[in-house]
């Protein structure tokens, strides 16, 4: 088996597969050499034709649909990226897809092979994916994936066992997938219920399999490439992600006076009331003198209005994950957020810059009723291990 083959479903995922390929070129350059950075301060980010960052033409880098290539084999002439290719399994959502594309072609700008696979759209999708990715999977050594929750990977995963798993943050599920599997858990995300539904219950045999081609063994071996602290469970390693691709690539950014504040999507996975929501919001920019909202990718438009109107703020729709536009600047001299993944990532990716990131705790009483138990827990986690960051009194 040769080649190394990524899975992504997010902006995120493809920018931490960038970050793990760097990183791996700079601890072992015989597998893996990253192309050497341009002598622009900023990388270039291509136009766009629809709303959804699809160019004209259908022109995305391939056919939606079409075949997937076999991993090219490492060999003479094939070293560094050329021996990785990334799979992108688009979601629908116009804003997800925009920054997939852009992060599709930074990482072509690397060397990196990208394929752009339109899995959810039209019947027969699923399957027409799935027979297409099979050979594929089975010469991969390496496969990488960025969300080992994800319905589509754990159908993916049954189809083949890889000599050597790497899983990328997707966020702080990270923390949790690192948790469950110490525990031996099946894989539920955090902000889920605990209750089984009948879907659940019909895909409890692909996640069960799914586990198990997660966990380390004989044959296996398991890498886990986090920004977030991690305990590596027994057998696996933990590899650090400093984003030193995106510091070596980007800025330093131009400083505001002003803060800025970060959008969480909470609300709408169901875990914190959006009155509260507001409420905090309000309280967070008047007290900080914020005047940019950069809002998440999943945060609905009702809710963006919401913000817009009731506290004033401008809010700004992201082209790239927050940490390249931080990166990219201007950002404000202080960044406030409630506890997610950017209060660990950004403080890397703007080391050195001066500015400061501070987070707000997830107030009890800011929870709905139906939220999954361990909501609370969970959240003051991500917050309270955040040692780059400012810790904030709501009031």
């Amino acid at each position: 088996m040769t080649g190394q083959l990524a899975f992504v479903e997010s902006p995120v995922q493809l920018l931490n597969v960038l970050e793990w390929a760097h990183t791996a070129a700079l601890q072992d350059p015989p597998r893996l050499q990253a192309v050497p950075p341009q002598p622009t301060r900023r990388a270039p980010v291509p136009a766009t034709g629809d709303r959804d960052g699809t160019r004209p033409g259908g022109q995305d880098g391939g056919r939606a649909g079409a075949p997937v290539p076999p991993v090219p084999a490492a060999g003479p002439g094939r070293t560094g990226p050329g021996d990785l290719t990334v799979v992108v399994l688009s979601p629908t959502d116009p804003m997800s897809r925009g920054q997939l594309r852009r992060m599709a072609q930074l990482a072509r700008d690397e060397g990196i092979t990208v394929k752009w696979q339109d899995a959810r759209q039209g019947r027969g999708a699923v399957v027409r994916t799935l027979r297409e990715l099979a050979g594929p999977l089975r010469s991969a050594d390496r496969v990488i994936i960025g969300d080992p929750f994800s319905r589509y990977v754990q159908l993916l995963l049954t189809l083949f066992g890889p000599r050597r798993v790497t899983v990328v943050d997707d966020g702080t599920a990270t923390m949790e997938f690192a948790a469950q599997l110490a525990r031996g858990e099946r894989l539920v995300r955090w902000h889920r219920r605990g209750s089984r539904g009948p879907r659940e219950l019909v895909l409890a045999p692909v996640t069960s399999m799914a586990r198990r081609k997660l966990a380390p063994g004989r044959h296996r071996t398991v890498e886990i490439f986090t920004s977030l602290p991690v305990e590596p469970p027994p057998g696996t390693t933990v590899l650090a992600n400093d984003f030193s691709w995106t510091r070596s690539r980007f800025g330093p950014p131009r400083l505001t006076r002003g803060a800025d504040l970060v959008g969480t999507s909470l609300v709408e996975t169901g875990v914190v009331d959006p009155d509260e929501y507001l409420r905090a919001v309000t309280v967070l920019a008047r007290t900080h003198g914020a005047t940019r909202y950069f809002a998440h990718r999943r945060e609905s438009a009702e809710k963006l209005h919401r913000v817009a109107v009731e506290t004033g703020l401008e809010v700004v729709r992201p082209d790239l994950p927050l940490e390249l536009i931080a990166r990219r600047g201007p950002i404000g001299r202080t960044v406030v957020s409630f506890p997610s993944t950017v209060v660990h990532t950004l403080p890397l990716a703007l080391a050195g810059t001066g500015v400061k990131v501070a987070v707000c705790e997830i107030a009890p009483e800011w929870l709905r009723e139906n939220a999954s138990p361990r909501a609370q827990g969970f959240l003051a986690g991500v917050a309270g291990t955040a040692t780059r960051t400012e810790r904030l009194e709501f009031g």
